[in-house]
């Protein structure tokens, strides 16, 4: 049983749908939710890929390759890959800094530090990015795609190539304002009075899709002056390119590597949060480590075929679960959807108007935003609000990467803060001689003979320094020293070298020391840096201890 158990960690979930039992039934509704999120993504992938300064169909490589492995080889029955919006601040910077091959070097890059993530089961550890880092940056990405689609929406036209960093971008956007094109607000408008009309008043209706047919209509129709996927990339081409490696040196590779290592990060949290959510969703679980895997065999592919990076995506993974989706053949099923509609329907896509498609990416920025729960949080406790901020600040005017590991950091010392003062007010020294309980000395013993100090909470380098305060106060060392570890959840190595110190000095003056109820968590950590039992004895109360302390040893 255990070692079945332990070989399901990374097989796709698709397996285990099958060995359910997949009939028509399963097969006809798993149909219509994969139809009806490739409605959603074909507008979308090409919009993505177009913010993050790549061509429509680069989008489409995505979705369809990339999202047809994550559904292949995916820990989750509902997760529908392709790129993500979130991509957007990253791709472009990289491929303003490496070019478009450096940008598929630096993803099949990625795929590689994703799959070795997955195999050494490290999937488990995202889980622990704290909130405040999860919406700071989350709504720092949003507030820059909202203003790098200012372009289209306003219909500008820029002097050069619009900058990927936010400050740069806005002073260029600012210098084109007397370029702004009437036509392609109005444009904009439709397309965002479309999708809101279309959710009101028709919420299964594709809303997205509807104001993208729409606004290509009325442009066609009344030859409006605005750019279109055809007039600014040449239209979209009929099917996959051929598969193949980009150009690549070990300098270069050098070069993109932290990009790669950026890529593969942010596509773990989004694709794991994603997975999370549907398991909310529907009561599913999902294998974190098999989904990275995934994910990193997704990204090779995509990069191979040029497409963009691919991750599990919120919003499509939502309108599968909602669409009624049962298995992972709705994922792939979505993305054959979307191979089908390039071969038979390129030509029209290019008459797609960027304004709306900016219009698109406006309404998912706002929504991706987390509004309310960033204005709680800054309404909130002002440390966890300090951490958001700076994810958000140095997410927006630094880098995405900065961003999450300066949230991290700070989350992370945050939560050493609150466990060193948990520990701080509960660490004391106590002497009884108590005879009523098992705690306390039996009679008659004078209690300046013995100490016992009871440690609560844990014992780790934040609390550390506390440890040794109370110790270094003791005063004098008597016959017998007891550390009663019960209130202990666990202890690092410098809360064991705190320890030893004492112990140390105790030996030193022929004190007998022993530590009592120590779980076995701790007792290795004890044993393994300088501890162990044969040093100092483990036993279950004060009274047992100080009777084993106090008897005379054999050799007297």
């Amino acid at each position: 049983m255990g070692s079945t158990a332990k070989g399901e960690v990374f097989q796709p979930k698709i397996i285990t749908c099958l060995r359910e039992g997949y009939g028509f039934h399963r097969f006809r509704t798993d149909a219509v939710a994969g139809l009806t999120v490739a409605i959603v993504a074909l507008p979308l992938s090409m919009a993505i890929a177009i913010a993050s300064g790549a061509a429509p169909e680069r989008g489409l490589y995505a979705a369809i390759v990339g999202g047809f492995l994550i559904s292949v080889f995916g820990g989750s029955r509902y997760q529908i890959g392709g790129p993500a919006g979130a991509f957007i601040v990253l791709v472009a910077a990289t491929i303003e800094r490496h070019g478009y091959d450096g940008l598929l070097l630096a993803t099949m890059m990625a795929g590689v530090i994703m799959i070795g993530l997955g195999s050494f089961r490290l999937g488990t550890l995202i889980r622990y990015i704290p909130e405040p880092v999860i919406i700071g940056f989350t709504a720092g990405i949003a507030a820059i795609i909202f203003t790098s689609q200012l372009r289209d929406v306003l219909g500008l036209t820029l002097p050069g190539k619009e900058p990927a960093a936010f400050l740069p971008k806005l002073s260029m956007l600012w210098q084109a304002l007397p370029t702004i094109n009437p036509y392609a607000i109005g444009v904009a408008l439709l397309a965002f009075l479309l999708i809101k009309g279309a959710n009101l008043t028709r919420p299964a209706y594709p809303g997205f899709l509807v104001a993208v047919i729409g606004t290509a209509l009325v442009t066609y129709a009344f030859n409006l002056p605005v750019e279109t996927i055809q007039s600014r990339f040449g239209g979209v081409p009929g099917g996959l390119q051929v598969p193949g490696l980009p150009p690549f040196t070990f300098q270069k590779m050098h070069d993109v590597a932290p990009d790669a290592l950026a890529i593969a990060l942010l596509g773990g949290i989004e694709s794991l949060l994603s997975a999370v959510v549907a398991d909310s969703m529907t009561g599913a679980r999902h294998r974190s480590n098999t989904e990275l895997i995934a994910q990193g065999i997704a990204n090779i592919g995509s990069a191979a075929f040029g497409g963009l990076c691919a991750t599990g995506t919120i919003a499509r993974t939502a309108t599968n679960v909602r669409a009624g989706g049962t298995s992972p053949i709705s994922g792939i099923l979505h993305s054959l959807f979307l191979l089908a509609a390039m071969m038979l329907i390129a030509p029209l896509m290019g008459r797609i108007p960027l304004a709306a498609l900016g219009a698109l990416l406006a309404i998912v920025a706002w929504n991706m935003a987390e509004k309310h729960t960033f204005v709680a949080f800054l309404k909130g406790n002002r440390a966890e609000a300090s951490v958001m901020l700076a994810t958000f600040l140095l997410t927006v005017f630094r880098d995405l990467t900065e961003g999450i590991i300066v949230g991290v950091l700070l989350g992370a010392v945050l939560f050493a803060v609150r466990m060193a003062r948990l520990a701080e007010v509960s660490l004391h020294m106590n002497m009884t001689d108590d005879d009523e309980s098992e705690d306390g000395l039996p009679s008659g013993i004078d209690p300046s003979k013995v100490m016992v100090f009871r440690i609560e909470g844990p014992l780790f380098f934040g609390t550390a320094p506390d440890l040794i305060e109370v110790l270094s106060r003791a005063g004098t060392i008597p016959d017998v020293v007891i550390f009663d570890f019960r209130s202990v959840p666990f202890i690092d190595s410098t809360g064991v070298a705190a320890l030893e110190r004492h112990v140390e000095q105790a030996e030193k003056k022929k004190a007998k020391v022993s530590f009592i109820a120590v779980s076995a968590p701790v007792d290795r950590e004890l044993t393994q840096f300088g501890l162990p039992e044969t040093r100092v004895p483990r036993l279950q109360t004060v009274r047992e201890a100080y009777t084993y302390l106090s008897a005379p040893s054999p050799s007297s």
